[in-house]
């Protein structure tokens, strides 16, 4: 088995990265950071987005394990003590492991220069303006939809609808649900402007194009990049063919990580 250890600049995750990797060369396991099997990823949720992109041309190969040295992640299933114990779980590995959906983003830009963008997201995108209202006209499979007038849209997938999605007012989608979702950022609602003001939930043999009035001046994020630059004309977002896997070797059940993550529980 190759492993690859990724691992965030903190004191705390760094130590646990080093002692990881000195106890999987000592149960003869390979350490490949260029052609890994297994993304083992060090520190929190941020930590293992970055390692997502890093080896987002790898996803058909990879399964992702993450530790989480500070508080609790979503994605996280393994604590910053329990390094023997993960490795034991990779020397007895027998390729399990559990897919969830992604966002295929495609940008379409305005000064005719070159082909689209393609991204993948594993949360979210947002689509905001600089400064002032945004305005965007919204279409769903090609077919004119709304007028948005707001902060702005995040298009996010089921797992992600438990970060900047739920903030906003989003609804939580169970990742068993192959696509994605649509919420509004503080939309204009009156008399003159109307949007539909609910979440959209999108299947997987539906996309959405979002087309900004004003195609600069606009901020596109896809997880935590930024994509700039250049003038946006439109982006389709769809339900992405390639997924994530992770490891299951303790993966914990999509419900329980929300109730962990959200609620909570005095057990005493």
């Amino acid at each position: 088995m190759r492993v690859a250890v990724f691992s965030n600049n903190g004191e705390a995750s760094q130590r646990v990265a080093l002692a990881l990797r000195s106890g999987i060369v000592a149960r003869g396991i390979t350490i490949d950071g260029l052609n890994p099997e297994v993304v083992i990823t060090v520190g929190g949720d941020g930590t293992l987005l970055s390692a997502f992109h890093h080896y987002s041309d790898l996803l058909d190969k990879v399964r992702f394990v993450g530790i989480h040295t500070g508080h609790l992640g979503f994605y996280t299933d393994w604590r910053d003590y329990e390094v023997n114990e993960l490795i034991d779980s990779l020397v007895h590995d027998n390729g399990q492991s559990v897919s969830y959906p992604l966002l295929d983003i495609q940008v379409n830009y305005a000064d005719g220069m070159g082909q689209p963008d393609h991204a993948l997201a594993l949360n979210e995108s947002t689509l905001k303006k600089v400064s002032g209202t945004m305005v965007a006209n919204v279409y769903i499979k090609d077919e004119f939809f709304e007028s948005f007038r707001g902060d702005g849209l995040c298009i996010s997938t089921p797992t992600g609808s438990t970060a900047y999605n739920k903030s906003i007012g989003g609804a939580i989608l169970n990742p068993q649900f192959n696509a994605i979702q649509m919420s509004e950022i503080s939309s204009i609602n009156n008399r003159v402007f109307r949007t539909l003001g609910s979440p959209l939930i999108i299947a997987s043999n539906e996309w959405i194009r979002i087309e900004p009035a004003n195609t600069v001046n606009n901020i596109l994020m896809c997880d935590q990049l930024m994509v700039e630059g250049r003038p946006v004309e439109s982006i389709i977002y769809r339900v992405a063919k390639q997924r994530i896997s992770f490891a299951a070797y303790r993966h914990t059940h999509f419900w329980k990580r929300v109730e962990d993550s959200f609620i909570g529980r005095d057990d005493a």
